[in-house]
């Protein structure tokens, strides 16, 4: 298993990395997911002034803390310290509406623009600036919420197909950078110039991760041999666990999660 991997717990500060600096490269190595801390309403976080209720979620989530110490996890989740449960109630128990779940598959699909489209909708041309956005992440979809640490030791480039080298959507683009009060800039950090993970999330969309796909993708790399420290399918579903990027929220299944988001009121989308 990776040095990276040591016990600690990530909570309020590695969700306001991303609301105020962005992911960069990914979080391989750290002793918690996002040592660096700021204010979640310093201008860096592109959550619109007005959305009180959405500041309050991020804020929650950033308290909420993400287990990656595992040493071994199960095929099938059964207690609620095995996937981050007080982050996903926190999603579950937001009340402004509307709010939207997405069902993400296909990491080659326009799945960072349709929900950057939803949300630029909604926000502008809705007036709703508390709507909430969530990835129900799995298929070739989830490989993009692992670090590129992880990217480089399992070869998930070759899992993930010709467009991807390396994880490209966790890397911020030059138009994050563009002034976010100019929201109409074609070339800005609210068009499709910028579709990455980290601005999303710094606009208050949540990633969630599925463990049914780790499971999968663990039983997936040992069947073609990649398993560089010949971990055993619980541990090396673990380590890749312990890998995700900061911010996101590990639940037990995304397909079972679902039902859950649909019963809290969140539209289906795919």
């Amino acid at each position: 298993m990776s040095q990276g991997i040591i016990n600690h717990r990530t909570g309020r500060r590695g969700l306001l990395q991303i609301l105020s600096l962005g992911l960069a490269a990914g979080a391989a190595g750290l002793p918690v997911l996002g040592p660096r801390s700021a204010n979640a309403a310093e201008p860096d976080s592109l959550i619109e002034p007005g959305a009180s209720d959405l500041r309050g979620l991020m804020e929650r989530l950033a308290k909420a803390p993400r287990r990656r110490d595992f040493k071994t996890v199960p095929m099938i989740l059964t207690k609620p310290e095995e996937w981050d449960h007080e982050a996903l109630t926190a999603v579950m128990a937001y009340r402004p509406k509307p709010k939207q779940v997405w069902d993400n598959t296909d990491i080659a699909s326009p799945w960072l623009n349709l929900m950057r489209n939803a949300l630029n909708a909604q926000v502008w041309s809705f007036r709703h600036p508390d709507f909430l956005a969530v990835s129900a992440t799995h298929g070739t979809a989830h490989l993009a919420l692992f670090d590129q640490e992880t990217w480089d030791k399992y070869k998930l480039a070759d899992l993930a197909g010709p467009k991807f080298k390396t994880n490209t959507l966790i890397v911020e683009g030059k138009a994050a950078s563009a002034d976010p009060k100019n929201f109409e800039d074609p070339a800005g950090v609210f068009s499709p110039e910028d579709n990455s993970i980290p601005v999303l999330m710094r606009r208050g969309v949540v990633f969630t991760s599925c463990h049914n796909a780790i499971w999968e993708e663990a039983g997936g790399l040992i069947a073609k041999g990649v398993n560089p420290d010949k971990l055993s399918h619980e541990a090396l579903a673990a380590e890749l666990t312990n890998h995700l990027i900061p911010g996101v929220i590990l639940t037990p299944g995304a397909v079972g999660t679902l039902p859950e988001l649909q019963q809290a009121g969140f539209h289906y989308a795919k």
